[in-house]
């Protein structure tokens, strides 16, 4: 299958405050949505002798960034989210995030999900779009492209 489109985009946001949906019809920036691994997965050392010795990191650690249009009005909900989060410890990290392409297969889960920060805000002649940034264990599983009907 050679084509992409983010119309087979899910995104759903689940935490204390309830569920969100961020992905096709979520009023999505062209940016859209981002999963970036915090760290390497291996280190590499050269011996004296040119033989090689690898680590495997167990961090699982990452970032989901989510881009909506300034005029979305998922980001009145998310910044509900926030605001109710980070009132308590209690409540801090546990939304879970899960990214789906409905047509690649492509599976995303976002466990443990911390905000970065509240959105940084702009307001100039042209609208531009609030970014919502998250950390916490991601685990990835790209499909074939050809997932089951």
């Amino acid at each position: 299958m050679p084509t992409y489109s983010f119309k087979n985009i899910q995104c759903s946001l689940v935490g204390p405050g309830g569920s969100i949906q961020l992905g096709q019809g979520a009023g999505a920036a062209e940016e859209g949505i981002s999963v970036a691994m915090d760290e390497d997965k291996t280190t590499t050392v050269t011996g004296a002798d040119g033989s090689i010795m690898h680590s495997l990191h167990a961090g699982q650690t990452g970032t989901m960034t989510m881009r909506l249009l300034k005029t979305s009005p998922n980001n009145a909900q998310v910044s509900q989210f926030y605001a109710l989060q980070q009132a308590t410890s209690a409540l801090w990290g546990q939304n879970q995030i899960g990214i789906v392409d409905t047509a690649r297969g492509d599976v995303i889960a976002g466990a443990q999900m911390a905000f970065v920060k509240f959105s940084d805000l702009g307001y100039g002649k042209d609208a531009n779009f609030n970014e919502w940034v998250f950390r916490g264990l991601i685990q990835q599983v790209l499909g074939t492209g050809t997932p089951a009907a």
